[in-house]
């Protein structure tokens, strides 16, 4: 499928269907507003890169990471003012929030689901983007493998519900032509701890 094309301010419905809802809402933050997070973000918190295994070898993470509980009174403001923006839509228990910073257009997550053991059953993940555009793929995981190739723009929120976790993938491909750095914010609902 070509690339999405994206009209208005409002909430739109990507996918809906048995297999998940998938929901983007371009300008949930003013672009100002945006880039002012964006800045306080990339220089004030300490990003930590990371060595995975992937093919039978240990290669580096292509991001920069962080992540925060979000009853931390530590929290940095500016992830608790993009918390009630984002509760403001999504209407969810978000309970933390992992941060990836793209440094350009080389850092990429593969596509993947999120793990649901990591998810409280029923709960949304939201994610604001903050920074240059980026393109996310996401793709079905079963034939017909339909694919939906997304702009996400600063300030804009994708909203996947539970169920699209087990029907679809979601990745920031590489690109070619050089890109700014953006920042991710994942809001997620943990299920509780016994």
């Amino acid at each position: 499928m070509a690339q999405l094309p994206l009209f208005g301010q409002g909430p739109q419905v990507l996918l809906d269907d048995a297999g998940g809802r998938v929901v983007y809402t371009p300008g949930l933050v003013p672009g100002a507003t945006a880039q002012a997070w964006f800045a306080q973000l990339l220089d004030g918190v300490a990003w930590r890169g990371g060595r995975r295994l992937m093919y039978e070898r240990e290669v580096d993470v292509p991001r920069l990471r962080a992540h925060f509980d979000l009853a931390d009174p530590a929290l940095p403001p500016p992830l608790r003012e993009a918390l009630a923006a984002v509760r403001g839509a999504a209407h969810a228990p978000f309970t933390s929030v992992g941060l990836n910073l793209y440094r350009d257009e080389h850092d990429s997550v593969a596509p993947h689901s999120d793990k649901l053991e990591d998810l409280a059953r029923g709960q949304p993940i939201a994610l604001l983007s903050l920074g240059a555009t980026r393109e996310m793929v996401i793709r079905a995981k079963r034939p017909p493998r339909r694919a939906l190739h997304l702009d996400l723009e600063a300030g804009s929120l994708l909203l996947m519900d539970y169920a699209s976790q087990f029907h679809y993938d979601h990745g920031i491909p590489k690109q070619r032509a050089p890109m700014g750095p953006r920042i991710s914010l994942a809001f997620r609902a943990r299920p509780p701890t016994a």
